[in-house]
Parts: structure tokens; C-alpha cells; sequence
């Protein structure tokens, strides 16, 4: 038997009827699609439920003493106060997310950064979403102004803090930060020698 390829691939199944479960004037909505395989027109459709989401950016903001830029965030779904990195969603269409993170990183955590470094586009839950996370590096940090931002709900009593990059690795390796994006974007950072006491070539 040959080795399937070692990619990701687009494809599409038909979808013999969608009905929208919920949808507002927020980005994100929820419909339930009848599916079909392919080639299969004999078997029944399926039916599966389709989180709609534009994507999101999350930025591991390293400082020149090898410090994140964290964020600790109340969640309601997950009913946890968790350790996050600035992130913000893809809302503006057509919008190049290494844009979106530079204004999200303003927005949240009122800096800026110079130098921004591609680690990866992750599907978050492709079980169930479309959403698709943007993994950015921010270096050359400095303070920004937020404009006529203002923060409200759950960002209204966000705090910032910064963390060593190594302590963070620590913390996600033995579990005290279940953040699936900070896990993801630290570990994509240490594996490739771009942050703490592991980095080359800085």
C-alpha cells in the first residue's frame, strides 16, 4: 500500500441541505449541514454541525530579556481565569492576519512591534469549526497607543504581566496553562530555536 502524502488537503463533500441554527450580526454562527460522501449515493447523509468562524491571530510578544507578554483572561464557557497571549479575530474580510495582529496587539496590550515572524495556521477544531489560528512572533517591542479603543466585558478586567519564555515552556510542559494557543504558539517557538534560553541565531 502506498505512503499517503504527508499534507493536509482541501476537499469538499456535497452537502444535500444546510439550516442555520443561529445567526446574528456577530461574526460567528451555527448551522447544521446534511452531508454525503462522495460517490456513495446509496448511503444516507449525515448530519453535521458547523461552528462558523472568520479565524483569529495569537501573537507571542517577546521583549529583549526573552519575556512574553501574557494575558490572564476570565473565560466564561471554560469557567476558568486562564493565562492567554494577545489574540483577536479575523472580523474584517479580506484582511492579511499579520494586520490583524498588529492592531490586535495594540489593542490588548497597548505595544507594538518591528519585527514579525510567521510560526504556523493551526484548524483549532476541525470536528466541529472552520476557524483557523495565525501564529505570529512579535519582536522589537514598544509602547503603543490604543487610540479610542476601549476595552469592555471580559477585556475590561484583563490583566497583562510578563513571564520569562522559559518559565512559560515550564508551565505549559507540566500543565498549569491549558491554553491551547499558548500551548501551540510556545512550543512552536522553542522548536525552532526562536525564543529563550534555546535561541539561535538572535
Amino acid at each position: 500500500m502506498p505512503t499517503p502524502r504527508l499534507t493536509d488537503e482541501p476537499e469538499a463533500w456535497p452537502v444535500t441541505s444546510s439550516t442555520d441554527l443561529h445567526r446574528d450580526d456577530w461574526v460567528v454562527a451555527l448551522r447544521s449541514d446534511d452531508v454525503q460522501r462522495p460517490g456513495q449515493l446509496q448511503e444516507k447523509p449525515f448530519r453535521r454541525l458547523v461552528l462558523e468562524h472568520p479565524g483569529a491571530v495569537i501573537i507571542l510578544a517577546v521583549d529583549d530579556q526573552e519575556r512574553v507578554l501574557c494575558i490572564r483572561q476570565y473565560r466564561h464557557a471554560a469557567q476558568h481565569r486562564l493565562v492567554e497571549l494577545p489574540a483577536g479575530l479575523c472580523d474584517v474580510e479580506g484582511e492579511d492576519p499579520v494586520e490583524v495582529a498588529r492592531r490586535e496587539l495594540v489593542e490588548e496590550a497597548s505595544m507594538s512591534a518591528g519585527e514579525w515572524t510567521r510560526l504556523s495556521s493551526t484548524f483549532s477544531s476541525p470536528g466541529l469549526s472552520n476557524e483557523i489560528m495565525h501564529f505570529f512572533l512579535a519582536r522589537d517591542l514598544r509602547p503603543a497607543d490604543r487610540g479610542d479603543f476601549v476595552p469592555e466585558h471580559e477585556e475590561a478586567d484583563m490583566e497583562t504581566f510578563w513571564v520569562p519564555f522559559d518559565d512559560l515552556v515550564s508551565a505549559v510542559l507540566d500543565g498549569r496553562i491549558a491554553d491551547a494557543p499558548v500551548v501551540v504558539a510556545v512550543l512552536l517557538a522553542q522548536a525552532r530555536g526562536l525564543a529563550g534560553s534555546t535561541r539561535t541565531g538572535g
